[in-house]
């Protein structure tokens, strides 16, 4: 009985161990699922705080980024506000100061220029020695590869190079970052831009690159444009000398031609004076002959001496017309101008012609547009003008045909035509129509007799009325003699 008792105290004993163990079991376990838990969730904080740092850090090398581009970008404005005040090339290197380009973000900046010769020559170092400049001079101009890269605008930096580049560039530049762009303009290399740093916490970034290059286009643009004004300030001052020359080229031709002119004048005035004796006399002793007071003459003599009668006024008008044109050349011959109608003098100018209108069978018609007010003019040269241009126009018009005398009012002047429906004048004979002794060259000319000085004659008297002259002309269809004179002419 004892030991049945015995036992069932010791089973209990085992029963109620095992319950007190699984129960402890139970509790290690859920403390063990708790530290678990624990672990699991410090894990995740520390994941998550380490990609907060990470995070952190990126911003700000981002912010440091933006800042220093900002930075460079504020600096490119300031260099592009000083480059455009200047057209000197010297100058423009001369503003470039170290402090302003050290906000460019690199440390050291070499301005190596191509010249006439297409060498380099080191405009501008910033930031470093005259000696580290020459030495850097001397490494580039003598790379023909890297120039060449250049030209095709290929920027090379410590960021884009091979790894034989930039070990080369390193190595020979004596720097950790470096950029190399060209200084372009319009599709011309004018030299390079070497930028260095020797920063061990800062490597040159894309965003230098395109700095560096902006900075470059802007050198380039402002070379180009000191070297284009100076090409135009060279051209100007060669065109300003050239002009000088030929100016004095002209007044030395002016001054000969006056020369001569005059000589011309004079020369005419004194031929055509000792011409005149000599003409009054044969004209006198044939007027003489062919009257009959010196006795009777054979009709065949005095139709000769009609005929010499006859020539010897065309000699006397011809003579007339040389000294009448050089004395208004030579300002010997004043205008007697007076205020006075045009109207009259037309109409007298008709009467004088009618005779030659009525064998010609052409009609004379004046159109003359009112009002037209009084010109200042010397009735009998002006008498002369229109003589001579209707003149004119009657030899070439043919019978049946019609001229046209016409006047109107402008605004400063009054305009005279003389228009005929003759043979009319080709473009070369347009030309030389004015000038003295020409006539034209046709079947009319040929066949009837003229100085040739009629015209010239116009014109002059015109020009002395401070007017012009011209003509219109259509072959075969006509031509048309124009002249203006002032309404208000005080000279």
């Amino acid at each position: 009985m004892l030991w049945a008792v015995l036992i069932t105290l010791f089973l209990c004993l085992i029963a109620g161990g095992a319950f007190v163990a699984i129960h402890q079991r139970s509790k290690i376990n859920a403390l063990s699922e708790a530290v678990q838990r624990f672990k699991d969730s410090f894990d995740e904080i520390d994941e998550q705080a380490k990609l907060i740092i990470k995070t952190d850090l990126e911003l700000n090398r981002t912010q440091e980024e933006l800042d220093k581009r900002l930075k460079g970008l504020d600096a490119l404005q300031a260099i592009s506000r000083l480059v455009s005040t200047t057209l000197d090339e010297h100058e423009i290197f001369e503003l470039l100061g170290e402090p302003l380009v050290a906000d460019m973000g690199l440390e050291q900046y070499y301005f190596l220029i191509l010249n006439s010769e297409g060498s380099l020559n080191c405009a501008a170092h910033l930031g470093s020695t005259a000696e580290e400049a020459k030495r850097i001079l001397s490494l580039v101009g003598n790379n023909l590869t890297l120039i060449d890269q250049l030209k095709s605008r290929q920027t090379i930096s410590s960021i884009n190079a091979t790894d034989e580049e930039r070990s080369f560039f390193t190595r020979h530049l004596k720097t950790r970052h470096f950029i190399i762009t060209p200084i372009m303009a319009k599709n011309t290399m004018l030299g390079i831009l070497i930028a260095t740093s020797h920063s061990t916490t800062y490597a040159v970034s894309e965003g230098d690159e395109e700095i560096s290059s902006i900075l470059a286009d802007q050198i380039g643009q402002a070379i180009q444009n000191a070297r284009l004004f100076e090409e135009v300030y060279h051209s100007r001052q060669k065109l300003e000398i050239m002009v000088q020359e030929r100016t004095r080229q002209l007044q030395e031709a002016l001054s000969n031609v006056q020369q001569v002119s005059k000589m011309k004048s004079e020369f005419i005035s004194a031929v055509s004076h000792e011409l005149r004796t000599p003409l009054t006399s044969i004209k006198g002793y044939a007027s003489l002959l062919s009257s009959g007071k010196l006795g009777d003459i054979p009709d065949t003599v005095r139709q000769r001496l009609e005929k010499i009668n006859h020539h010897s006024d065309s000699l006397v008008q011809l003579i007339n017309n040389l000294l009448d044109i050089s004395r208004i050349e030579s300002g010997k011959t004043s205008m007697n101008r007076k205020k006075m109608p045009i109207v009259p003098v037309i109409e007298n100018v008709q009467d004088l012609l009618m005779p030659q209108l009525k064998d010609k069978n052409v009609q004379l018609i004046i159109q003359i547009r009112q009002p037209l007010p009084e010109l200042l003019i010397d009735q009998s040269q002006i008498e002369r003008v229109f003589i001579n241009l209707v003149g004119n126009a009657i030899k070439f018009t043919p019978s049946q045909g019609t001229i046209t005398v016409s006047g109107e009012p402008r605004e400063s002047d009054a305009l005279f035509k003389v228009t005929d429906t003759g043979i009319g004048l080709k473009e070369d004979e347009r030309r030389k129509l004015f000038n003295e002794f020409y006539r034209v060259d046709n079947e009319i000319n040929q066949n009837v007799k003229g100085s040739g000085l009629g015209l010239s004659l116009a014109r002059k008297i015109i020009e002395a009325h401070n007017g012009q002259i011209w003509v219109e002309s259509v072959y075969k269809k006509g031509s048309t003699f124009a002249f203006t004179i002032p309404l208000d002419d005080q000279k």
